[in-house]
């Protein structure tokens, strides 16, 4: 049995990779933002659930003081952001890059001596930082500094191994399935799969990332092809 800890784990491909590490028998704690939230659906699931806000990194330490070793560690809080450079808003912009960039940062350095040789991180970025959007500005950029953290954690941590998943559309998640089905059709038709990512398929390679002691400092991709169209 291994110590999960999912940070980002309420809603979404969090919650998809929380669910799948208690089913298989893992003791796994989850975060999210709001305290009642995060302890209502790890009731739902099995796991114990912790208040932890990604982008207000001077309370971390203490959020986490109840955690014990850590085995498996994931970052999996996103924050949905339009910011476009002609409307820029640096608010919305601030919080982004606090939440991914220090957030991220701040809960591997409270945990430092929690992870042991056999630990494993998984960070999310996201397909943005290869194909940005109009409205992506924020995003893509720090999507794209999740490889720079990556690869600084790994060299820092050794022999802790870091990952990091970036996937493309996937498709049944709340944010997509909300969407016409037209919009959905024509990302189909731009994947080479003809399907969409699901967050069953990113839980896998998350898993994958943490199991295989082989793999680090890599950046796998689960888009179905998706770049390619």
């Amino acid at each position: 049995m291994s110590s999960v800890l999912v940070v980002g784990g309420t809603s979404g491909m969090g919650r998809e990779f929380a669910r799948l590490r208690v089913e298989r028998g893992d003791d796994v704690v989850l975060t999210g933002r709001d305290a009642q939230r995060a302890d209502t659906v790890a009731k739902e699931i099995g796991a114990r659930g912790l208040a932890l806000d990604l982008a207000r990194p001077l309370e971390i330490t203490a959020a986490l003081a109840d955690v014990g070793r850590v085995d498996h560690l994931v970052l999996a809080g996103v924050s949905r952001d339009d910011n476009k450079v002609t409307e820029y808003d640096i608010d919305a912009a601030l919080r982004l890059v606090t939440l991914k960039l220090v957030g991220y940062t701040e809960v591997v350095h409270t945990l430092r001596t929690r992870l042991h040789d056999d630990s494993a991180i998984v960070l999310f970025g996201g397909q943005a930082k290869e194909r940005p959007y109009p409205g992506a500005t924020t995003v893509a950029t720090v999507n794209a500094g999740v490889r720079g953290l990556m690869h600084s954690l790994a060299v820092e941590l050794a022999p802790v191994r870091v990952n990091s998943v970036h996937p493309g559309v996937v498709g049944d998640t709340p944010y997509w399935q909300a969407k016409p089905e037209k919009v959905l059709d024509v990302l189909r038709t731009e994947t080479p799969t003809g399907n969409l990512a699901t967050m069953a398929d990113v839980a896998d390679a998350v898993d994958f990332l943490l199991r295989n002691r082989s793999v680090n400092a890599v950046e796998l991709s689960v888009d179905g092809g998706w770049l390619l169209g």
